[in-house]
């Protein structure tokens, strides 16, 4: 049922993404009466579609008009994408038919540059419209919350510890960088191409020497930096197996089966050994230690809720998030480029961290929460909109790219050249995918 929902969230959210690139290419194609062929979603390989208005005898029947329009309207079978079918460009369809005739005015090929420029750029100005709607709309909904990082401490993974990192620390900057949300630490880490971490440890300043060799790892290893949380007690509730225990609301608990517990992550694997059974423990209640015997359920907990750190949130009004998103989306852009800038240089080993629609999968909440949902779908819009202006000939920037370099020099490239370009540029394409497959099916057998 899990896998099902997330399948379910993955395909809706690829077929928001492609429906809103692929409308700015066919807006901005209408708006200089450029004839469209085909608008689909998902690929019609082979020619067989799941949909098509101009292929469908019954709705033909119904809608014979439908047959006379001049786009067909679709849904392929292979959901690797979808696609704008603009009269007179050469795209990712390879049909070079229409370059053994005479430009036709209603032909892409027989545009000005500046209108073919905003043809091709439409697709990645929609996806970031897109983003920036999606932003507003959740700051004055929901409100933007964060945990702070100046409030509190990390629990470290094995990597982390590795850099240099312990329990305990308290990020204090990366070289010159302050880093004020605690969830961003990891990607601050990756992206600040940081030399030199300052941590706060007991009531020392440490400098942590960053290795940068190791940023590959930072990218694919999750969970570097947990929230340090102390074993407070928040609630007991009814069902839990130590309702009727001593504990209560404020206690700290300091050590289980004589081992200290300084987080309540250095907890869990002590629990696990007595799943089922009882446990001593050494409890701070106020000033005095108190020892009682503790029940430990069959999943190795305590049935009880901690204290959690304090989240910040910030709520808006309608005109306060409009600027606020907007802010939003272009510093979530910045950011992906620098994620970018890390992919294609070798030696971070950036490009492993690089996953295909498994990975995409898997980062949907396996419950449906629309909080999520649309945070995860803005953050997508944007990566598309950012990937498709990667100079390679067969996206989007490889277009513009052509058609800048035209109006610059005012030299066209040839149809040749870019039935070529496309060519290569697809050749391109499928090995970024092959890798971001195979990125995949490694992490998986891992």
């Amino acid at each position: 049922m899990v896998i099902l929902l997330k399948v379910i969230q993955v395909i809706l959210a690829l077929s928001v993404l492609i429906i809103v690139h692929e409308l700015g290419h066919f807006i901005f194609a209408k708006m200089f009466r450029i004839k469209v062929d085909k608008f689909y979603l998902f690929f019609d390989a082979g020619d067989f579609r799941l949909f098509s208005t101009k292929n469908n005898k019954f709705l033909n029947r119904l809608f014979p008009r439908l047959k006379d329009m001049e786009t067909d309207y679709g849904i392929g079978w292979l959901p690797l994408g979808g696609y704008c079918k603009i009269n007179g460009m050469i795209d990712e369809s390879l049909d070079n038919t229409v370059l053994q005739t005479e430009p036709k005015e209603w032909e892409f090929r027989s545009k000005p540059a500046w209108q073919r420029l905003l043809v091709m750029a439409g697709g990645v100005m929609f996806n970031f419209i897109l983003a920036i709607i999606l932003y507003i709309g959740i700051l004055a909904g929901w409100g933007e919350s964060y945990i702070s990082n100046s409030d509190n401490r990390i629990y470290v993974n094995d990597l982390a510890y590795e850099m240099g990192f312990r329990s305990g620390d308290r990020i204090l900057s990366f070289d010159d960088y302050v880093p004020e949300r605690f969830e961003m630490l990891q990607a601050d880490l990756a992206r600040q191409s940081v030399n030199k971490a300052t941590v706060l440890r007991g009531n020392d300043t440490v400098n942590i020497y960053i290795d940068r060799n190791m940023i590959g790892d930072v990218l694919n290893t999750p969970g570097m930096f947990d929230v340090a949380m102390p074993f407070v007690v928040d609630t007991i509730p009814p069902q839990s197996a130590n309702h009727d225990s001593e504990l209560m609301k404020g206690d700290r608990i300091i050590s289980l089966d004589n081992k200290g517990v300084e987080f309540i992550q250095d907890s869990r694997k002590i629990l696990r050994e007595y799943a089922g059974g009882t446990v001593s423990a050494e409890v701070l209640r106020g000033d005095d230690t108190v020892t009682m015997n503790l029940n430990v359920d069959t999943t190795g907990r305590l049935g009880i809720y901690a204290r959690i750190p304090e989240i910040n949130t910030r709520r808006y009004t309608v005109a306060e998030a409009i600027p606020a998103g907007i802010r939003l989306a272009f510093s979530t852009i910045g950011g992906y480029l620098q994620d970018l800038k890390l992919v294609f240089t070798p030696s971070t080993e950036a490009y492993k961290s690089v996953g295909s629609f498994i990975s995409m999968g898997q980062i949907f909440p396996s419950s449906w929460d629309w909080y999520r949902f649309i945070n995860i779908l803005a953050l997508l819009s944007i990566m598309l909109g950012v990937m498709n202006l990667i100079p390679i000939p067969a996206l989007d920037g490889g277009h513009i790219v052509f058609t800048l370099y035209e109006m610059i020099t005012g030299r066209k490239p040839s149809e040749k050249f870019l039935m070529a370009a496309q060519m290569v540029g697809m050749v391109l394409l499928l090995f970024l995918m092959v890798l971001a497959f195979g990125n995949d099916i490694s992490r998986l057998l891992r």
